[in-house]
């Protein structure tokens, strides 16, 4: 294994699903990462034991970064574990994001639910990533990944497509998807790229109450590809961006949805 300095990562809701996906794939790729998890269940800790399996380099390092991305404390919480555990951030992935805690349909959505889902949905990854790149600008760090310093935003394919009965998490991605869109704006011309990816049914924790109802779609046809996206297809998405291998296409809408937005009659 080679020592060279590793690019530091940092990864939310990386303690399983998705998140989790992305942080193995990523230190498969060479890069260190902070594991960003809610919770006290152990399931950063496992993703950290799972990302030492996988390192290439011996510079690499993984760390848990706890905290709940949409209370402003643990936020600065978790950035600080991030630079003082691994020493700089060269990337951030937003990826955490929860659905409301009841489906209902949208006559009955309470205003309890809606705070809950849109404050770490969409709150919470806007005013970190104001918080990362003010970081960027302020300490002016030397960039260790390819093509500068970046920022993903996982949003949902729910960004468009409208479900009735957790229409709050609808709204939060389509919210996500402007704040993307914004940052790509703002950033482009100081060299830091901004991608939205938007990943349609994915067989995680949190589709496992509908997987009976989603199983049908597929099979019907619904999904082009016919089977369910997984935590690896956005690993590798988010891999290749990182490597710089898309260095002009910053603001870019990546679908991960195995052709289930392509319109047809």
């Amino acid at each position: 294994m080679t020592t060279q300095p590793a690019p530091v990562v940092l990864v939310t809701g990386a303690g399983r699903g998705l998140g989790r996906g992305i942080a193995l794939r990523l230190a498969e790729l060479g890069m260190s990462v902070a594991i960003n998890d809610v919770g006290n269940s152990g399931s950063a800790e496992e993703t950290v034991s799972l990302c030492m399996e996988r390192k290439k380099n011996a510079g690499q390092e993984f760390v848990a970064a706890k905290g709940d991305i949409g209370d402003s404390v643990d936020r600065s919480q978790i950035v600080e574990t991030t630079l003082t555990s691994l020493g700089r951030i060269d990337a951030l992935v937003n990826n955490a994001g929860i659905g409301p805690r009841v489906r209902e349909d949208i006559t009955g959505t309470t205003e309890g639910s809606f705070d809950e889902v849109l404050r770490v949905n969409l709150k919470g990854p806007f005013f970190l990533t104001q918080q990362v790149v003010n970081y960027w600008r302020t300490k002016k760090p030397a960039p260790l990944l390819p093509h500068g310093f970046s920022v993903i935003f996982n949003t949902s394919i729910s960004a468009t497509f409208a479900s009735l009965n957790r229409v709050e998490y609808c709204i939060s991605k389509a919210g996500l998807a402007m704040a993307a869109h914004a940052w790509a704006l703002r950033l482009a011309g100081e060299g830091i790229q901004v991608y939205e990816l938007r990943p349609g049914l994915m067989l995680t924790d949190m589709t496992r109450g509908v997987k009976e109802k989603y199983d049908r779609m597929i099979e019907a046809g619904e999904v082009p590809q016919r089977r369910w996206g997984t935590p690896e297809d956005i690993g590798k998405a988010v891999g290749v961006l990182l490597q710089g291998e898309l260095p002009y296409s910053t603001g870019s809408v990546i679908y991960l949805d195995g052709g289930l937005h392509l319109e047809k009659l």
